[in-house]
């Protein structure tokens, strides 16, 4: 299933809110090389490029859909397609960062790790991703994973995100860093209803699961999942729902060698 940067960004001004918190904390004077890691459709390229316009910044995905999106959107730019898993840079960068993209691979210790060795002296990693703690709909839609009628088909999609601990970000660099920052912040996005809570995780984390059913078995699966949504976040005074997602942050300083 191909990504689709027109529906991530439905909700573009809450997708990049991470993003914008996350390099407002970031504390680098002056970095002349980033990457974004995992760049998509390109709005958390432009954060960083607002807040270092002298630096050297291109993005990185390997969704071709969201790579020619970004192309398209800012001509001017570098765009990379590429794998993270695979991305083996010629040199180091003053800041690597990534926005909501880790999750998506496996071994976060080697991973972060690995991140951290392109990183120039003194530069820093700068990434978040969702909190371990699932938000509801999460919850909601594992539950209806494991209807016995695709439930085996599930295994895949269960543990395709990968979230961990705030510790265990902090014992994967402690090593290799001089200083890190580490925090969780819930936000409460404020949603007009039901549908608009399954489209934001439609367009994300519920990916991997309708990949794996046909076209009738996706309306099944997305007509339970509004149901329970329905149900499980109440209305507030004015009709809208308030949606909570707690993400994690970390920032990882090299040594200044």
């Amino acid at each position: 299933m191909p990504w689709d940067a027109n529906s991530y960004l439905k909700f573009s001004d809450q997708r990049t809110r991470p993003s914008v918190d996350l390099v407002a904390r970031i504390a680098l004077a002056a970095p002349r090389s980033i990457v974004d890691l995992g760049c998509g459709p390109g709005n958390s390229t432009q954060v960083l490029r607002n807040r270092w316009p002298a630096a050297s910044v291109f993005g990185l995905d390997r969704s071709e859909e969201m790579i020619a999106f970004a192309r398209e959107a800012y001509p001017e730019q570098a765009w990379t397609r590429a794998d993270i898993r695979e991305w083996s840079p010629a040199g180091t960068f003053d800041l690597i960062f990534s926005s909501s993209t880790l999750q998506w691979l496996d071994d976060h210790r080697g991973l972060v790790r690995r991140l951290m060795s392109f990183v120039t002296a003194g530069g820093g990693l700068a990434f978040q991703i969702p909190s371990d703690a699932y938000a509801l709909v999460r919850t909601y839609i594992h539950e209806i994973a494991d209807d016995p009628v695709w439930r085996e088909r599930m295994r895949g999609p269960r543990s395709a995100l990968t979230m961990e601990s705030p510790s265990f970000y902090y014992d994967a660099l402690a090593s290799q860093a001089r200083w890190i920052d580490i925090w969780e912040t819930e936000y409460d996005f404020v949603m007009d209803g039901p549908q608009d809570i399954v489209d934001w995780i439609a367009s994300t984390g519920l990916r991997p699961f309708l990949e794996e059913l046909d076209a009738r078995e996706q309306a099944d699966f997305l007509s339970r999942l509004r149901a329970r949504v329905a149900d499980g976040y109440a209305r507030r005074a004015d009709g809208r729902l308030l949606f909570p997602f707690r993400r994690v942050f970390v920032i990882a300083y090299a040594e200044e060698r």
